[in-house]
């Protein structure tokens, strides 16, 4: 890789961590609520993006379904659930993502999986369950790291599926994803949630830097780059430096929020990226448009 590339790839791994942590900050310190949030992000993102929104990729209901799931449905489930989990936490939750990805193009397409790769699933989910454990509290599983589980289910489900959708640009393909997004949450906002203006307005500038932050930098800047480099480079020379990503965020995480990180964590940590590393490179069909999941949900 091109040490400009490197650079580029260095720069979407820095952003993408300082998402998680910012979205911690406007959901749990600023009290944004959720659905609110994600909201406002994907209608910033179908806004800017409207120019590429045709013409419409066939079948249309299917781009549509792909479009929510990886983006309103699945952010508002992270955004959710990150109220009550803390960034690292959530960093190495989402890196499940790849290994239900893998899974479900087995059922849904027919890819086969051999051992290694099996391997590699079983170590990620035994490392993420170790993360996810929560010895304090009646319920073993962390409530709002099992609602960063099912956003992550969504976007591999969301993945899978668009695989059998050809001819989608970058910026069409955010371009629907703030298409199908914004009105669901709009109505679930609306229904479920209270005092959004007055929290939004209460929490003044902060917040809209954040929600700029969000909609602009970390949708469309970074997903750009990314997904450019993943035209340019092999999957399995992109997929370890993604690597990058979940431990910036983690050390954030320490450093930024205050996250509390002992051995269960470590250890859980560690088996999950191995785990991953060992499903990314292995050769598999599934592994660039899996990349891109893998990275997305940030």
């Amino acid at each position: 890789m091109a040490f400009r590339d490197f650079l580029l790839m260095l720069f979407v791994c820095f952003v993408w961590a300082a998402h998680t942590v910012v979205s911690k900050l406007v959901v749990s310190g600023m009290e944004i609520p959720p659905l609110f949030y994600a909201a406002i992000r994907f209608g910033i993102v179908g806004l800017v993006t409207l120019p590429w929104l045709l013409p419409a990729p066939k079948p249309t209901w299917r781009m549509l379904v792909v479009g929510f799931l990886m983006g309103g449905g699945g952010f508002a489930l992270f955004f959710l659930g990150i109220r009550t989990a803390s960034p690292s936490s959530a960093s190495i939750v989402g890196q499940l993502g790849l290994p239900i990805t893998t899974l479900l193009s087995v059922a849904m397409l027919g890819e086969r999986i051999h051992w290694r790769r099996g391997l590699g699933i079983a170590i990620t989910f035994i490392g993420g369950m170790l993360v996810m454990w929560d010895p304090s509290s009646g319920f073993p599983l962390s409530a709002g790291l099992l609602l960063i589980l099912l956003g992550a289910a969504a976007g591999s489900l969301a993945a899978v599926m668009m695989k059998q959708i050809k001819g989608v640009k970058p910026m069409q393909f955010q371009a629907w994803i703030g298409l199908a997004s914004v009105l669901p949450l709009v109505f679930l906002t609306a229904g479920l949630e209270t005092g959004q203006l007055t929290r939004a307005t209460q929490a003044g500038w902060p917040f809209v830097a954040a929600l700029l932050f969000s909609a602009l930098i970390v949708s469309l800047v970074a997903h750009t780059i990314y997904y450019g480099l993943i035209g340019k480079y092999p999957a399995n020379l992109i997929a370890p430096l993604l690597i990058m990503n979940p431990l910036m965020t983690v050390g954030m995480g320490i450093v930024i929020t205050g996250d509390h990180f002992d051995a269960r964590m470590a250890l859980g940590t560690g088996l999950a990226l191995c785990g991953v590393l060992i499903i990314a490179l292995r050769r598999n069909h599934m592994m660039p448009l899996a990349s891109v999941l893998w990275g997305r949900f940030r």
